[in-house]
């Protein structure tokens, strides 16, 4: 398997799905990652004969295919491998949304409470976390449908919900979140989970929540990308695992 194109985006996908579990967004066999590579065509982790989990996927868990869901490389889905039940929820995002390259879709518990405890996730944080109080403050929508998001129909309800914005929930059922890249779909993702967990600390507190105000939002500078997800992204791979060893597709200038 080790010579299939796309060999480093495939390693990439499959480190993002690590960095999830380990961050206790995906347990157990939930979640998956995709990532746009071509028109029509995207890596996506696929279930296999073997499943383990996204805490254990590797290069060879992630597969090529089509918006349709066939193989699209010769032998990409040989051997016993399907891709997942609800890859209509990344296509869906992938053809009405051409600015996103990638999409993350787990069942974090803490999102999952807040919203059902009716709390939205809001900019309550400042300099805790920049880049998710700034997504926070344009606002996450909601998908108030529990279902499984396995066809067009149900897909294209979730994809309204989302419409221009970067992140949705999905009502007793998850967060689906977007990217220019498969590090920012996952930061993006990790941040809402950090919030929300935050969110409901504070409440079974008896705290209030409250947005962070205005003047302060508008103080808090764009780190850049090197920062906000170079180097966080470094950090989640060492996070998952102390000693992570080579990742291909970070080149030594990142």
């Amino acid at each position: 398997m080790t010579d299939r194109p796309y060999g480093d985006l495939r390693h990439l996908v499959s480190d993002a799905c690590r960095v999830l579990a380990a961050r206790g967004l995906a347990d157990g066999i939930l979640g998956h990652v995709s990532l746009r590579v071509g028109d029509g065509t995207l890596l996506v982790r696929c279930r296999g004969p073997r499943e383990r989990g996204l805490r254990h996927t590797t290069p060879d868990d992630i597969h090529l295919v089509d918006l349709a869901g066939a193989p699209a490389g010769a032998g990409e889905l040989d051997g016993g491998w399907t891709p997942p039940n609800e890859l209509p929820l990344h296509t869906e995002v992938l053809r009405r949304r051409p600015d996103v390259q990638s999409v993350v879709h787990v069942h974090p518990p803490a999102v999952v409470a807040a919203d059902l405890a009716g709390l939205t996730i809001r900019p309550i944080v400042g300099a805790y976390d920049i880049p998710g109080t700034r997504t926070a403050a344009g606002g996450v929508p909601v998908y108030p449908r529990g279902v499984l998001v396995r066809d067009r129909r149900l897909a294209a309800e979730m994809t309204e919900a989302l419409g221009a914005g970067p992140a949705v929930v999905l009502r007793a059922h998850g967060l689906t979140s977007t990217g220019a890249s498969v590090p920012e779909a996952v930061l993006r993702a990790i941040s809402l989970d950090t919030i929300a967990r935050l969110s409901l600390h504070i409440v079974q507190a008896g705290g209030t929540l409250t947005d962070l105000p205005e003047d302060d939002l508008a103080e808090l500078p764009d780190l850049g990308d090197t920062f906000n997800h170079t180097t966080a992204w470094r950090h989640e791979l060492t996070r998952c695992a102390p000693d992570p060893g080579p990742h291909p597709y970070l080149r030594p200038e990142n």
